[in-house]
């Protein structure tokens, strides 16, 4: 990796080496093992699913398609790496280690999964094994991961605290996510299928969709109102009036999460309401500060999106009266975001501390993610959107608000879908960085 990437990795390590024995101390354990993992073979067959890392072990290493291999972290001592290199002749083999990587840990090359025991520590009961029990990997015998809630708990919540190397990572991520989006918009533009746009979207991104962090959301017209909609047409819709992607790429192990939406008429009604959410969103980031509470932000997120309603006409009501009564709720129906880093939901969004313990959300908001206040280092998504969803519209029909909106109007924004406007965004001492918005701009 280049020479400053290195050097964050070093800091990296060191502090990941603080927290782990901090963890250990906790759970009375001496060492901490973490296996990859392997793939999952599907029922009544013989082919896997694609192989997923263990986020515990890719949070070291720069590893993720090294299923069979093992990470050892002794406090005091240098971490080993059990790395399988299988003889083989069905599939590409790992290359041997290497990069500057390597020279913080010691590292034992196996040729089968079984060899990798014997260079694990003695004793398993003295062991902290963080990962999934998987019959493919071979036999666990004494390691069996025991994933000890102290350790689990401790280490989730402190990954909330990114370190620099991982916001380097994170920002490279968001770099070849925005690439990607600007060659999806050309594509909407061109007249492409959902499909299309999607293979558009992995060829810039240089990603298959085994390598994104997550499917990619190709959404056109109404298809747009169904929050997580993956089923990619193969033909374009005559019109296409609208397009919302919501496409992350991943780096190293770490994932950009980004969405856009775009109107096929840029001077029209839709495109409008567009701006509004677009600008509204660039405020929403600029909130993401150490003390804020976003439990907090997400409400407010309501009352900003609410008054974009109220003042395209669409609902009758305030703001305040549109949060309260859940009218908001119907066209923004999830949470502002969530926390991101090697796992697009971050864990421990709802962590009371580092000995667990839950944050509420707030009531009558089931699905927001994150509920704790924002420090230094968090880094977050910032994702308002408005919809136009018949079921979740019927519903607030039958609970007695029909009064509260505008039925002409809402009709005259369903065949758009809705809107969703995605940034990823870092919390520190000062101004938010907006990695997303950064990539947009070196990408233009």
């Amino acid at each position: 990796m280049p020479a400053p990437a290195a050097a964050l990795y070093t800091d990296h390590l060191a502090t990941l080496h603080e927290r782990t024995a901090i963890a250990l101390d906790r759970g009375g354990f001496e060492h901490l093992v973490v296996p990859s993992g392997t793939p999952h073979y599907q029922l009544f067959d013989d082919r896997d699913y694609p192989y997923a890392v263990n986020p515990q072990f890719k949070h070291w290493l720069p590893l993720t398609r090294h299923p069979g291999s093992w990470l050892v972290v002794t406090p005091g001592a240098t971490p080993k790496l059990v790395y399988l290199q299988p003889r083989d002749y069905w599939h590409v083999v790992p290359e041997a280690p290497n990069g500057d990587w390597t020279a913080h840990f010691e590292i034992v090359v196996v040729r089968k999964p079984e060899e990798a025991l014997q260079h694990l520590p003695k004793n398993a009961s003295r062991c902290a094994i963080l990962g999934e029990a998987q019959s493919a990997l071979g036999q666990y015998g004494a390691f069996k991961p025991n994933n000890p809630q102290p350790v689990l708990e401790y280490l989730e919540y402190q990954r909330a605290y990114k370190t620099p190397y991982e916001i380097a990572m994170m920002r490279e991520a968001n770099r070849i996510g925005a690439r990607a989006h600007r060659a999806a918009e050309r594509a909407f533009r061109a007249g492409a299928s959902e499909f299309g746009i999607h293979l558009a979207y992995c060829q810039a991104a240089g990603q298959d969709a085994n390598e994104l962090p997550y499917g990619n959301i190709v959404a056109l017209n109404e298809h747009g109102a169904v929050l997580h909609y993956t089923e990619l047409g193969r033909a374009p819709p005559r019109p296409a009036r609208s397009f919302l992607i919501d496409a992350g790429a991943s780096h190293r192990g770490y994932a950009s999460d980004i969405t856009r939406t775009h109107a096929a008429d840029t001077g029209g009604e839709f495109q409008a309401l567009v701006d509004a959410v677009d600008a509204a969103q660039r405020r929403m980031c600029d909130q993401v500060r150490a003390g804020v509470d976003y439990r907090q932000l997400h409400l407010d997120a309501h009352l900003a999106l609410a008054g974009i309603l109220r003042d395209a006409g669409i609902i009758r009501v305030s703001p305040e009266e549109a949060l309260a009564t859940g009218v908001s709720g119907a066209f923004f129906p999830h949470g502002i975001g969530h926390g991101i880093g090697l796992q697009v939901h971050d864990v421990a969004g709802f962590a009371a501390s580092d000995h667990g313990g839950t944050l509420a959300k707030p009531d009558g908001h089931p699905y927001l993610r994150l509920t704790r206040t924002l420090e230094p280092g968090f880094v977050v998504t910032i994702e308002p959107g408005l919809y136009f969803i018949d079921m979740l519209l019927d519903e607030l029909k039958a609970a007695g608000r029909g009064a509260s909106v505008d039925w002409d109007r809402v009709d005259a924004f369903r065949p758009f879908g809705g809107i969703r406007i995605e940034d990823n965004v870092a919390c520190t001492d000062g101004d938010p960085l907006n990695l997303t918005r950064d990539a947009f701009a070196a990408a233009a």
